[in-house]
C-alpha cells in the first residue's frame, strides 16, 4: 500500500499504478512511497571512464542506489573498449549511460566515438528503454543530430536550480518534479541545439537544454545527474578539482563548493523511469 502525507505530482501519478508493480522505496521530505519490484530487471550501464578514474566504481554504486536495483541487476560496460552490439543491448531490459571524467563530446576524442554514437542512435530509433545523464546526454544529443559546444564560461559545477518547460511538466517522468527544482551538475560542455524529434523538458539559467525525451519512445536524457546526491557530487568536485581550476576563478570555485545542497526530488528519477517503463 502507498502511504503519503500530502499530495504531489509524483504521489498522485504513482498512486494510479498497481502497488505491486512499483520499483523501490522512495522517501521524500513530505511523503513515503513503498515500491516492490514486479520482476528482476537487467540494466546495462555504459561508462566512459578510465580504469584509474576515481569515480568509476562510485558511478556504479550511485546508479544502483538511485535506481533501486540490486548489484547483479546492473551490468557495467566500458565504451572505451568499444560499444556493445545491439544484440547485447537487447539482452538487457534497459540502458543507463553515465558520465565521463576525461572525455568531452565537444573535443571528439572519445575512443570508438562513431560506433558509440551509432549505437545510441539505434537504441533511440528502435525504442529500447534508455536513460542517459550528463556526458550521456551530450553524446545522445550529438549522435541524433544536435549540437554540443565547449563553453567553460557557462560551467555548472555544484547544485543548481532548474525549471521545467511546459512539455516537461506534462512528461510522465520529468513531470513528477516540481516546476522548479534543485539538481546536481558537473559540466563544461553544453547543448546549443537539440536534435529534431527531441522534446525539450528542462532548462537552467546557464544551460537552456537540460533534459529531453526522444519522440514518444521510452528514451530520456538529462544534462544533470539524477544518480548523484549532493555529498557524492561534492566528492566528484574534489576528485576533478585540477580540471575545474583551469576554467574557473578561485571565487567561482568557492561558490561552486558552497552551492552543494540536497536534491531529493531528482534523486527519484531513475526509479520513476523504471516504473514508467516496466510498471
Amino acid at each position: 500500500m502507498l502511504h503519503f502525507s500530502r499530495s504531489s505530482k509524483l504521489a498522485s501519478k504513482l498512486a494510479r499504478h498497481n502497488p505491486q508493480s512499483l520499483v523501490r522505496l522512495v522517501r521524500w521530505p513530505r511523503m513515503t512511497l513503498s515500491f516492490t519490484p514486479s520482476r528482476a530487471l537487467k540494466v546495462l550501464l555504459l561508462q566512459a571512464r578510465e580504469p584509474n578514474d576515481l569515480c568509476l566504481l562510485e558511478e556504479r554504486e550511485s546508479f544502483l542506489k538511485r535506481s533501486g536495483l540490486d548489484g547483479d541487476q546492473l551490468v557495467p560496460h566500458s565504451v572505451l573498449e568499444g560499444p556493445p552490439t545491439m544484440d547485447q543491448v537487447r539482452a538487457h531490459d534497459a540502458v543507463f549511460v553515465g558520465g565521463s571524467g576525461d572525455y568531452f563530446v565537444s573535443k571528439n576524442h572519445l575512443p570508438h566515438q562513431d560506433q558509440f554514437f551509432a549505437l545510441l542512435a539505434d537504441i533511440a530509433e528502435t525504442g529500447h528503454p534508455m536513460f542517459a545523464s550528463c556526458f550521456g546526454f551530450q553524446c545522445f544529443v550529438q549522435a541524433l543530430g544536435g549540437t554540443i559546444v565547449h563553453d567553460p564560461d557557462h560551467t555548472e559545477v555544484g547544485t543548481f536550480v532548474l525549471e521545467l518547460t511546459d512539455q516537461g511538466g506534462d512528461d510522465p517522468v520529468l513531470g513528477t518534479l516540481p516546476s522548479s527544482f534543485d539538481a546536481q551538475m558537473g559540466r563544461k560542455d553544453r547543448a546549443t541545439q537539440l536534435p529534431e524529434g527531441a522534446t525539450h523538458l528542462a532548462s537552467s539559467a546557464l544551460c537552456p537544454y537540460q533534459a529531453l525525451r526522444w519522440r514518444d519512445q521510452p528514451v530520456w536524457a538529462t544534462q544533470f545527474h539524477p544518480e548523484l546526491d549532493h555529498t557524492t557530487n561534492r566528492q566528484r568536485f574534489d576528485n576533478y578539482a585540477a580540471g575545474y581550476q583551469t576554467a574557473m576563478t578561485d571565487a567561482e570555485l568557492q561558490a561552486s563548493y558552497d552551492s552543494y545542497r540536497p536534491s531529493l526530488e531528482t534523486e527519484q528519477l531513475l526509479a520513476v523511469f523504471l516504473n514508467e517503463v516496466f510498471g
